[in-house]
């Protein structure tokens, strides 16, 4: 493939992600205004932009087997955690914004909490089991199988969390 269009499919995937995150999130807005076509609106065309992004991301990455797709997020997980997080908590601690330290400390340490879910289904610890997860609704921290009492990333307690089957 031409490196431009490469770029091109590239940056078509970006924007459709942020989209699509930016939609849902518009979506919630919605929700808690009470205004439910609105919120349906910006859902469907979330899924659009999931459409378009999914097709810009199979132009520009060969889509694997699922363990080599596994082994591929645990590495970028492993590197978000480790070096992309590590260089925006420096900045935020140069420049004297605890917030935005607090912020990026705590989703490097859920980024840390992915490497590790991923990890175990390479080395097939879930493969074999079904299993529930539960989502921090404040940080993001995902637990495997048991709903923890308070998140250990952000303290929020069991109330904020969302169960995935």
């Amino acid at each position: 493939m031409d490196e431009k269009i490469r770029e091109a499919f590239h940056k078509m995937y970006e924007g459709e992600a942020k989209a699509m995150l930016r939609l849902h999130v518009f979506a919630k807005k919605a929700e808690e205004e009470d205004i439910p076509q609105i919120a349906r609106l910006f859902r469907v065309i979330a899924l659009s932009e999931a459409i378009h992004g999914e097709r810009a991301l199979r132009m520009i990455t060969e889509i694997k087997d699922t363990d080599e797709n596994l082994k591929a997020c645990f590495q970028s997980e492993t590197h978000v955690a480790e070096v992309a997080y590590d260089a925006l908590i420096e900045l935020a601690e140069r420049i004297g914004d605890p917030v935005a330290s607090l912020l990026f400390s705590q989703s490097r340490d859920v980024e840390e909490g992915h490497a590790k879910l991923y990890k175990n289904a390479i080395n097939h610890v879930i493969a074999d089991r079904e299993t529930s997860y539960y989502v921090c609704t404040v940080c993001g921290y995902v637990s495997d199988g048991v709903c923890p009492a308070t998140c250990p990333v952000c303290s929020a307690p069991e109330d904020r969390f969302v169960k995935f089957q």
